[in-house]
């Protein structure tokens, strides 16, 4: 008997990027789009190309470069955002246009200001219109989970009518229960005129902690496509994490009988590298992806696993793409060894980002005696997955103690490759290193965030930081205000690594700054919304 399939609806360049200080811009949207592609997902929803003109440029490039998945783009129920997004998906193999219009009356009454009859008929409109461009068209109500059952069964009713393919039902503030979400589901099957010429698909969100739940009540309440993100990323509280719904069908299978085209091993290495990307660190109790998904420190623990890993694990790390931390490598491993581990680690480097992190793996074999993987993960992330530099960090220096002022000196190479040194003093060696950057870069920000972790154990663990700075912005939609200003800001998140924190500082440092000096000079580069 054919299992059935769910097909997985990844949002993370699109929700995902709406996350209070997740920033991505076009070259990072690129490379998370094509490992989404490894990664198996049916549809990627690249972004909302109507929001700013990056964001369609962002869309544009995903549609023409990643082969594999269908490539959506996001549009209300407006004739200028379906045209937005069409410019945006048409050169895909595979192209989808999502529109979306609220159907609760909260929604309708205070936000759009339309009556039901209205959004009837808008709904019908602009899906019409929509489908007169693309054959893929998504219809979404916008906080399905609190409208009028019988209102929304006529609003779906018309948006099939009009040609949508496929149904998407939103919790859109994470308020629903899994049981009353399941009768959601079940009730637009029962009661929708037309309701087998489309697929219905589940969004929601994690307010209340049951996104997950409810996407998975609603596939077994017959939806067949699930909207999530990595590692959960979205509006708020986020959305259902794309990790957690495939591992439960996966390990659960012969308790849904359903599967997906998901490629598990891959999921462990696009976690990591989104994770990067937005400076969205993932919590260590994370389900499957945290650093503590597969750990045991109890002594009951420890015991079980040693005599069956099944006492105490239901999954095998292996299967999401996650290896033993032990040592793999050494000071004396060559090239080819190294590139074969990140291969077997789930990462696809360019010839280019591997001759970069082999040299940094080399520098740290003279440092530490055992490498482990979280070791070389923490090199990937700090030497690919990083912005297009304006300004590098080629040395930097430090002076401190109990009874010196602290001073930092640095030397960064410019856009015309001239080397610039400066140097001053701060409160202490990070903020001296920063102050010193900024006397040569002289752009204004504020640092608004500053995290430093270990990566492994031990004295010579290597060290990650990751910072979040906030710099003024002119008039432009779609950005944050600061509440004390009322200013509208970029807001940037930098990524860094070393054996020394103050170097990893400077260089997650040198990360944001380089993301908001492509802002100045122009080029597409999406901040935080």
């Amino acid at each position: 008997m054919d299992i059935a399939k769910v097909l997985i609806f990844d949002t993370t360049l699109r929700d995902g990027e709406q996350s209070p200080g997740a920033t991505l811009h076009t070259d990072e949207k690129v490379e998370i789009a094509k490992q989404l592609a490894r990664l198996g997902v049916d549809i990627i929803e690249a972004g909302f190309p109507a929001s700013s003109p990056g964001d369609l440029e962002a869309v544009r490039r995903i549609a023409r470069e990643v082969e594999g998945p269908t490539i959506c783009g996001l549009a209300r129920c407006v004739k200028s955002d379906i045209d937005a997004a069409w410019e945006a998906i048409k050169d895909a193999p595979k192209g989808r246009i999502h529109v979306f219009i609220a159907t609760s009356d909260i929604h309708m009454k205070h936000k759009l200001r339309m009556t039901r009859e209205q959004v009837i008929e808008r709904t019908r409109e602009m899906v019409s219109y929509a489908r007169s461009l693309c054959e893929d068209i998504e219809f979404s109500p916008e906080d399905a989970g609190r409208s009028d059952p019988e209102f929304l069964y006529q609003v779906l009713a018309v948006a099939i009518e009009a040609g949508a393919t496929t149904l998407n039902i939103p919790d859109t503030v994470g308020y629903t229960m899994p049981d009353e979400f399941a009768a959601l589901i079940r009730g637009i099957r029962e009661n929708v005129p037309g309701i087998e010429k489309a697929i219905i698909s589940v969004h929601c969100h994690n307010d209340l902690g049951l996104a997950t739940a409810n996407s998975l009540a609603g596939v077994l309440a017959g939806a067949r496509q699930v909207e999530c993100t990595i590692n959960g990323l979205g509006e708020r509280a986020g959305n259902a994490a794309l990790e957690e719904v495939v591992m439960a069908l996966y390990v659960r299978r012969q308790y849904f009988n359903l599967t997906t085209n998901i490629d598990t091993t891959q999921i462990y290495p696009t976690s990591r590298m989104v994770a990067n990307y937005t400076g969205m660190a993932v919590q260590a109790n994370k389900a499957i992806v945290g650093a503590n998904a597969f750990a045991h420190e109890a002594g009951i623990h420890q015991d079980g696993i040693l005599k069956n890993r099944l006492t105490y694990e239901i999954m095998d790390a292996q299967t999401v793409g996650r290896g033993e931390s032990t040592l793999v490598l050494g000071k004396h491993s060559g090239r080819h060894a190294f590139a074969d581990k990140l291969a077997q680690m789930g990462y696809h480097l360019d010839e280019e980002q591997l001759n970069r992190a082999f040299a940094r793996f080399k520098e740290l074999a003279d440092k530490k005696k055992i490498i482990s993987e979280r070791d070389i993960e923490a090199i990937v992330s700090d030497e690919v997955f990083q912005p297009e530099e304006v300004y590098s960090l080629e040395h930097l220096q430090v002076s401190c103690g109990d009874h010196a002022i602290p001073t930092a000196t640095v030397a960064l190479k410019g856009p015309d490759g001239q080397v610039i040194i400066d140097a001053a003093h701060g409160t202490g060696p990070v903020d001296a290193v920063y102050k010193a950057i900024n006397r040569i870069i002289g752009v204004p920000n504020r640092l608004t965030e500053f995290s430093v972790k270990a990566v492994t154990e031990g004295i010579d663990a290597v060290g990650e930081v990751t910072i979040r700075i906030e710099a003024e912005a002119d008039d432009v939609a779609n950005l944050p205000v600061n509440p004390q200003t009322g200013k509208k800001v970029y807001v940037f998140s930098g990524h860094g690594a070393s054996t020394d924190i103050v170097v990893a500082s400077g260089r997650a440092y040198m990360s944001a700054l380089n993301k908001l000096l492509a802002v100045k000079r122009g080029k597409n580069v999406q901040a935080d919304r």
